[in-house]
């Protein structure tokens, strides 16, 4: 009788072993000539060669799908026994070939308009990829899931994401705690992306062996980002010296992605925002994916569409406004579009006599 001992790691074992190891006495039920025993987070298997082979791939499996969907019932263990995991994992992907991922606890993690569905395609197909819309429109969330997914499918080997920690109104010194606690906040809305996405124990095991890297920008300087899924966000928030100096860490085997909103810029009044510098320095780079969300693609409260709208329209007759006021020309496309669905100026007038935005207009728009 041949001997072997799996050990579960970055697992909660209640989540797998099910209540008083159900799942485990219903594996070991399909194989009556053989043992498997539960102690602690070590399965030991006893029997003879071919079947403790068996019961190895199967343990793989439901480790596998644990990992997948964050927790094992007495139906997936029948599926696995009914079925190889090949057959099993073929069933999943025909049923669902739009899914991003499958969060922690089985959820599913997929696009949910047109735009978040280009962005899927537009990350696939680009190495860098620049995002920009309004808040709510999951561009965090679906950047997120991409890089776990390419994680998961080894497709690379380190997740790093970053923001600028730039003060909106606050300020950062005021803050209680040492230099971490006061910026974790800043990266908050990224730590409960990656919770929905991952089990807690798996999680932390990424993050103590910098699988899983979340820094403020600063600490991307010096560094070359290679076989890793990087993510900037808010990179509205950058200076025209950040965001080159983020752009230039890019390795050969990186995927990269710059998300921003372009009607949330902190900065200082009079500082640019590196961002908008950057997509207009790049606009004629080959290789390089753009995709623009909407209102259209918010996905939260009902409101948050209506409230995004509502700044929309005030912003646009705001820097009408102070255009016509100082009497200058006006470059921006951007702006120009908008007068255009606003109605304030007719299709084929031209734009030469009309006056220019501000030196700062990003952070109007």
């Amino acid at each position: 009788m041949v001997e072997k001992i799996i050990t579960l790691e970055n697992m909660s074992l209640v989540d797998f072993l099910g209540p008083d190891n159900q799942n485990i006495r219903q594996l070991a039920a399909a194989f009556p000539g053989s043992k498997i025993i539960s102690r602690g987070n070590e399965i030991k298997i006893q029997g003879q060669t071919e079947v403790i082979a068996r019961i190895n791939d199967l343990l793989s499996s439901l480790i596998e799908h644990y990992h997948q969907y964050g927790a094992i019932t007495d139906k997936t263990v029948n599926q696995y026994l009914s079925a190889t995991s090949e057959e099993a994992e073929g069933r999943v992907l025909a049923a669902s070939p739009d899914v991003i991922l499958f969060g922690a606890k089985g959820g599913v993690i997929k696009a949910k308009t047109p735009n978040q569905q280009k962005l899927v395609d537009t990350v696939m197909s680009h190495d860098l990829t620049f995002t920009l819309g309004p808040a709510g429109t999951g561009k965090t969330y679906i950047s997120v899931a991409l890089a776990v997914r390419a994680l998961k499918n080894k497709e690379v080997k380190k997740i790093i994401i970053s923001r600028p920690v730039v003060e909106a109104g606050e300020s950062l010194g005021f803050l209680p705690g040492d230099m971490k606690e006061k910026v974790d906040p800043y990266l908050r809305p990224i730590y409960d992306a990656l919770e929905d996405m991952i089990p807690a124990e798996k999680l932390k095991f990424y993050q103590e062996n910098k699988i899983i890297e979340i820094a403020p920008l600063a600490y991307m300087r010096g560094r070359t980002l290679n076989n890793a899924f990087v993510l900037l966000d808010e990179a509205q928030n950058t200076t025209p010296s950040q965001i080159k100096m983020f752009l230039t860490r890019m390795g050969p085997t990186a995927k990269v992605m710059v998300n921003g909103d372009r009607s949330q810029i902190d900065l200082p009044t009079r500082q640019k925002s590196g961002l908008m510098q950057a997509m207009d320095i790049l606009k004629n780079v080959q290789g390089i994916g753009y995709v623009e969300m909407t209102s259209e693609d918010v996905v939260r409260h009902r409101l948050v569409k209506e409230i995004v709208e509502a700044y929309d329209k005030f912003d646009t007759e705001e820097t009408t406004r102070q255009a016509q006021a100082n009497g200058v020309p006006r470059r921006d496309e951007r702006h120009e579009r908008r007068l255009r669905e606003q109605g304030l100026v007719e299709e084929g007038q031209p734009l030469s006599d009309e006056p220019e935005l501000p030196v700062n207009h990003e952070q109007a728009l």
